[in-house]
């Protein structure tokens, strides 16, 4: 699985992404604030949700994907109170039985395993913020089996970030 966010208007990036993972991943999502219009030919590609700096009501708050026996919730971050903590979102991904929960808005990325249950923000590929903001902008990529999760961060030269791999055992 590919998870990208906050991309901000900048189209090229996603279309590079979509370019060079197409036939090497499962599923692309994007956490929203794309900034762009909901009928984009990405966006057939992409699941895509609406974040603040998105405002056409065609893009849906939040979505549940299931892929291969997973549960994966997508959203934006922003209604659930991301930028102070996990407590609302989790109650969203334990109402919605699920095993992923991606999100984006605070530009700042990280994953943190929670009763089961992986929370990753991908960070901006656009506007980093925070301690990893000197990559320049990353996404992440999530390999994942009935035992192991595995998280890698990229930067936008499709770069791996050695010191940004955390695996997680599932119990």
């Amino acid at each position: 699985m590919l998870v990208v966010s906050d991309s901000h208007g900048e189209r090229e990036i996603l279309a590079d992404l979509l370019a060079k993972y197409a036939n090497k991943v499962d599923v692309l999502f994007h956490c929203g604030d794309s900034e762009l219009e909901p009928d984009d030919e990405l966006f057939k590609i992409f699941h895509v949700v609406k974040g603040n700096c998105d405002f056409d009501s065609r893009f849906l708050e939040k979505e549940v994907v299931k892929l291969a026996g997973e549960t994966i919730l997508v959203t934006h971050g922003h209604l659930y109170g991301v930028s102070s903590g996990l407590n609302s979102i989790g109650l969203l991904a334990k109402e919605n039985n699920a095993d992923f929960a991606f999100f984006g808005h605070t530009h700042q990325l990280g994953a943190e395993m929670i009763n089961g249950c992986l929370f990753l923000n991908p960070g901006s590929i656009g506007f980093p913020r925070g301690k990893y903001s000197y990559i320049g902008g990353t996404y992440a990529i999530i390999e994942a089996d009935e035992k192991n999760i595995k998280v890698q961060f990229y930067n936008r030269d499709f770069e791996p970030i050695p010191s940004l791999q955390v695996d997680y055992q599932r119990s």
